[in-house]
């Protein structure tokens, strides 16, 4: 009796153990199947996007019987203007840097100040409630934003300065209150992320706060902090609302933010939600407009890995 048992109880486990990890094979299976059909649904998805900008921006120039050299050096972006229709896209990218130049003027020197108190001076307690409080920011509806550009940023330049109601200066400025905590989080995030190690070797070779946290902490963590500036960027150029409503509606070819500009989320937005055809110029043309901002959005990204491969940082 002792023998049967001796030789029926490891053959139990050794079935049990058999099955256990027959069972953990096929779950680990079904995940790396459900991970790769997401990507692939990703990567379709995209790849749908891109097909659709691109034939529908084939049928644009047959329509509007323009040239791709006109249509990205041209002056004159009007095409509602009757029989004379003028479908330069020059003045929307204008207005669309010039936006994000001033959005990120504001985003990133605050954004990148907050990040260093947060993580390098500011005590758990106050940080525990700051850094909650500045995420807040970005669940703000950007609707909010325009109207806030419109009720008090807008006049109260006006205070020191002569400027369009609708200009680029008070858009840009309202983008940059709305990028402000991606820079801010993402940063401190990164920072925080630099090892200890680095910091205590600086202090004991007689370095001060401000100089480990600039000179050691900063240049360490510049990867990541360069890819919260690239996504804050990338939300600039991308922002509709704020843009929409405090930046006025005319694609004016112009290097004073002062003035009145329309960019292409702008041009995009305004024309969908006008009364046009959907087989009109005035319809293909927010496809021609998508897909020029979709491959600057997209040289973005491509720089943004560059840049972040070559000041990326490897600690054992």
């Amino acid at each position: 009796m002792a023998s049967i048992a001796e030789n029926t109880i490891p053959s139990v486990l050794q079935n049990r153990s058999f099955r256990s990890l027959t069972i953990t094979t096929i779950k680990e299976w079904m995940i790396v199947v459900a991970l790769g059909v997401c990507s692939l649904f990703t990567l379709l998805v995209s790849i749908l996007i891109v097909s659709l900008l691109i034939g529908q921006t084939i049928e644009f120039f047959e329509i509007a019987n323009t040239s791709l050299w006109s249509f990205l050096t041209g002056r004159v972006w009007n095409p509602n203007l009757g029989n004379v229709k003028h479908f330069g896209v020059l003045p929307l990218v204008c207005g669309t840097l010039w936006v994000t130049v001033i959005a990120m003027s504001v985003a990133v020197p605050l954004g990148l100040v907050t990040a260093i108190y947060l993580s390098e001076y500011a005590p758990p307690k106050l940080r525990s409630v700051l850094k909650p409080a500045l995420e807040l920011l970005a669940g703000i509806p950007t609707v909010v934003y325009g109207f806030f550009a419109l009720a008090v940023i807008t006049p109260g330049l006006q205070n020191f300065m002569e400027l369009d109601y609708y200009n680029a200066l008070s858009a840009g400025i309202a983008v940059g209150i709305l990028c402000l905590p991606t820079v801010a989080s993402l940063s401190e995030d990164a920072i925080r992320a630099v090892p200890m190690r680095l910091r205590e070797a600086a202090y004991g070779l007689g370095g001060t706060k401000f100089d480990v946290s600039l000179k050691v902490v900063f240049p360490a963590a510049l990867s990541g902090i360069i890819s919260a500036i690239l996504l804050a960027a990338a939300r600039a150029i991308g922002e509709t609302m704020i843009v929409a409503m405090a930046a006025g509606a005319l694609a004016n070819l112009t290097f004073d933010p002062r003035e009145q500009i329309q960019t292409m989320t702008g041009h995009m937005a305004a024309t969908a939600k006008g009364d046009i055809t959907n087989f009109g110029v005035e319809y293909y043309s927010i496809y021609s407009v998508g897909l020029v901002l979709f491959c600057i959005t997209f040289a973005l990204t491509v720089i943004g890995g560059i840049v972040r491969r070559r000041f990326q940082e490897a600690y054992d």
